[in-house]
């Protein structure tokens, strides 16, 4: 079939072609109908289609989070009990408001038991408090020989309530002894009311930002 031919056919009398144009033409007309089915009808399909699986594929992974955590529940409401033991024997190292005034006297007590001589011996009059606790800085400085000193740090270190050592500095003596400036920190726990009390004053700071 030549393109004379071709030209030559009337589209009003399709049914009446050679049977190879009228293919052709079958052929063009589904192809076009699938287009059109697509663009209208089944694009919106397909994307609702891959939502749908991306949304299954986050939902079985929130499964088998869920269920591995399912299937450690009791391992983790063991590590739970061992955490909140720890951090009770912990809070057993911290004194409270009323127990200050003995730590501070032990740590005086350590100093003055290795025949060290207390030339500064100052607590800070302001605590920095966090969510349970408070810290108290001491500045101290001492005066002996090095054995005594490092004596003196190991008997705070042993101390049954938490005592730290910080920003020390030696410096020697024209008598041949030693001076040590240090920073004592001491903690205790919060009672019920200064924790309420902090809380509240939290909630009212973040209320006037707003």
């Amino acid at each position: 079939m030549t393109l004379d031919d071709i030209r030559r056919l009337d589209p009003s009398e399709i049914g009446s072609w050679p049977i190879l144009p009228k293919m052709v033409a079958l052929l063009i007309l589904l192809v076009a109908v699938i287009f059109a089915g697509y663009w209208f009808d089944w694009r919106n399909q397909v994307q609702e289609l891959d939502a749908a699986r991306q949304k299954e594929q986050q939902l079985r992974t929130g499964f088998l989070a869920k269920q591995k955590q399912a299937v450690n529940l009791d391992a983790y409401r063991e590590q739970l009990a061992t955490i909140e033991q720890e951090f009770g024997e912990m809070l057993k190292q911290l004194p409270n408001k009323s127990e200050m005034e003995g730590l501070l006297t032990d740590i005086n007590q350590a100093g003055l038991g290795r025949g060290l001589q207390f030339v500064l011996f100052k607590p800070d009059q302001s605590e920095t408090r966090s969510e349970f606790y408070a810290e108290l800085p001491i500045s101290i400085k001492l005066k002996g020989n090095y054995h005594d000193m490092g004596a003196f740090a190991s008997d705070v270190s042993q101390l049954p309530r938490i005592v730290t050592l910080s920003n020390i500095s030696l410096k020697q003596e024209k008598g041949g002894g030693l001076e040590m400036d240090a920073t004592a920190r001491t903690y205790r726990y919060l009672d019920e009311a200064e924790i309420a009390a902090q809380r509240k004053a939290a909630r009212a700071d973040k209320k006037g930002r707003r």
